[in-house]
């Protein structure tokens, strides 16, 4: 190659690097923030469209209550830390995660606690939360959950209905047809059903104790699949689903 041609290819290179080093200036310079103020707060609220139990302006109500809204603020002077514990003190939170972008803006990623069962005793009514937590009864909360009345206490909701409410999420018969349970006592738990209609039926289930529900229900439907025609003209205040291999109807 000719001294000429060395010289116009080095021209060329120097040139392409030139360009390629302006380029990545004026691309940083379109990144960088034209602040060192955060400019924006975004929640992001898993299932938001499925059910929204908290409102953005509640969250920002809690912040400001904290001196911790970060909107206009030298993002040196923020913390995301505390602003993240702060969320996750609201009592409809189950988890926060806040972070920001390259922008300056401010993301919180949030989900949502999810009730299971509703709890209703003579002095107090909650609900039981997937992970088997209390959690407050608000407006804003209207799932469709098992409902459990009478003597009840929160280790009781948080264990044995907790574990209930989880199988007749997954059981689509009984789903369908069970519209509450009554506790007497833990010996003593009462089921009432729904007819095909969706009307509370008048008779009562005494399940007794919560243990082996799952084959004094199975026993319990083989009864009503097949009993309906004998059973017709009784009319039965309760079944009793106690004793293997038995339903006592009682009239």
């Amino acid at each position: 190659m000719s001294r000429t041609a060395k010289i116009v290819w080095q021209s060329i290179g120097i040139g392409i690097m030139a360009s390629l080093l302006i380029a990545a200036v004026l691309w940083g310079y379109r990144m960088k923030p034209k602040t060192d103020s955060c400019v924006s707060l975004t929640y992001i609220i898993k299932d938001r469209a499925e059910r929204m139990y908290l409102t953005e302006n509640e969250l920002n109500q809690l912040l400001r209550a904290e001196d911790l809204y970060p909107v206009g603020r030298p993002i040196n002077a923020v913390s995301l830390q505390r602003i993240e514990n702060t969320i996750q003190h609201h009592p409809m939170v189950r988890t926060a995660e806040c972070y920001l972008t390259p922008r300056n803006e401010m993301k919180i990623r949030l989900t949502q606690r999810v009730p299971l069962v509703r709890v209703k005793t003579p002095t107090e009514t909650y609900l039981i939360d997937t992970d088997r937590r209390v959690m407050q009864v608000r407006a804003l909360v209207r799932d469709s959950v098992l409902v459990v009345t009478g003597n009840i206490g929160p280790q009781m909701a948080a264990t044995q209905m907790a574990d209930f409410a989880e199988w007749l999420q997954d059981n689509a018969y009984w789903r369908k047809r069970i519209h509450h349970l009554n506790v007497q006592s833990p010996q003593r738990v009462l089921l009432y059903l729904n007819d095909e209609n969706g009307k509370v039926k008048e008779e009562r289930v005494l399940v007794g104790p919560m243990r082996g529900y799952e084959a004094k229900l199975a026993k319990l439907r083989t009864f009503l699949e097949n009993s309906a025609e004998a059973t017709k003209d009784k009319h039965y205040y309760e079944l009793d689903v106690r004793f293997k291999g038995q339903v006592i109807g009682r009239y």
